[in-house]
């Protein structure tokens, strides 16, 4: 009997350490990222270095000479236009996750979202810069006259709003109001557009704004319809609710 209970009082002392082992693993399980997600960081790192790509190809350019004429315009224009391409890519994040049912596309967009306003942030500071030499009594007078400059300045504002408050302390800080905030992506989508039509329109080249501004429409037009069908739904669904709590 003795040699019994001395079994069993080691049996006991031994079962909360197998207990703890076993909980190990499982917590260890936990912390490491699901099967299906494990593309995420490489993706991301890959979109990263990529995003450098205009960039990079300035640069290069300008070592060896191939910035034509005025090297000034090709970089204004270059930096301008790859803004709008990264607007459209984050524009593009929402309906691609909504179509493909993929949640993780949603990790990109902040990335996706800073790169058109560093690339935004780089037009402004050729235009600031090299064109004007920061004489700001003619930035002034020229963003009051010529309403393509107009335009584009209001989107770089909002565009500075959002970097601003794009960090998470900043998404927990504003709480709802970061969401209404964020909506403003809408309007400068439309005034990049507004910009970049105005400037070519004087030129008689609106071949890529047409192509654009098809994206743009497409991009935000699918939000509205989306919103529309959600508003349109949302009254019946509550009162499917009182009807089932019996109100």
């Amino acid at each position: 009997m003795a040699s019994d209970s001395q079994s069993a009082a080691r049996i006991e002392r031994r079962a909360p350490r197998a207990q703890a082992g076993a909980k190990a693993p499982a917590s260890a399980a936990a912390r490491r990222p699901a099967a299906g997600l494990r593309w995420v960081v490489p993706a991301k790192i890959a979109v990263f270095v990529a995003a450098w790509y205009p960039l990079a190809r300035i640069v290069l350019f300008g070592l060896t000479d191939r910035l034509g004429a005025n090297p000034i315009e090709f970089i204004t224009r270059s930096t301008g236009l790859w803004t709008l391409v990264f607007l459209c890519i984050t524009l593009a994040v929402t309906p691609l996750r909504r179509l493909t049912g993929v949640a993780a596309f949603v990790r990109f967009r902040r990335m996706l979202g800073l790169y058109a306003f560093f690339y935004a942030t780089l037009h402004f500071t050729t235009y600031l810069w090299f064109d004007k030499w920061f004489d700001v009594a003619e930035i002034v007078k020229d963003i009051g006259k010529r309403p393509f400059i107009t335009v584009g300045f209001a989107a770089f504002v909002l565009l500075i709003a959002l970097a601003v408050t794009s960090p998470r302390a900043m998404v927990r800080k504003l709480g709802r109001r970061w969401q209404s905030l964020h909506r403003a992506i809408y309007a400068i989508g439309a005034l990049a557009i507004l910009h970049f039509w105005w400037m070519k329109a004087g030129k008689h080249d609106l071949l890529l704004p047409k192509i654009y501004g098809a994206i743009m429409l497409m991009l935000l037009g699918w939000r509205l319809i989306v919103w529309l069908r959600e508003r349109r739904l949302k009254p019946r669904s509550t009162v499917d609710q009182r009807a089932i709590s019996g109100r």
